[in-house]
């Protein structure tokens, strides 16, 4: 393994790491009001361009951490649709 693979696999996991806390306090709180759908949309397909290129690269590292991005961007996702779409202060 290089240099560069072994590059990409530590900071996919630190990256992949960082969003841990934020999915657990989504799912603690069960509040996503504050993550813009935007945002969330344009990321995951951000991350599927990621994966496609990690595939056509041949590069472990791209595919790992890309596929798992997409697994916890997921979870994101389904918290927003979930607890975040509601309206309770509409003054806000």
């Amino acid at each position: 393994m290089n240099l560069s693979e072994i590059l990409g696999l530590v900071g996919g996991a630190l990256c992949n790491f960082s969003l841990i806390p934020q999915l657990r306090r989504l799912f603690i709180i069960k509040s996503a009001h504050e993550l813009s759908l935007t945002f969330l949309i344009a990321w995951m397909a951000g991350m599927f361009c990621w994966l496609a290129y990690g595939i056509i690269a041949n590069s472990l590292s791209l595919i790992l951490w890309n596929i798992i991005t997409i697994i916890l961007g997921s979870l994101m996702l389904i918290a927003k649709l979930k607890w975040g779409m509601k309206h309770d202060n509409p003054g806000r």
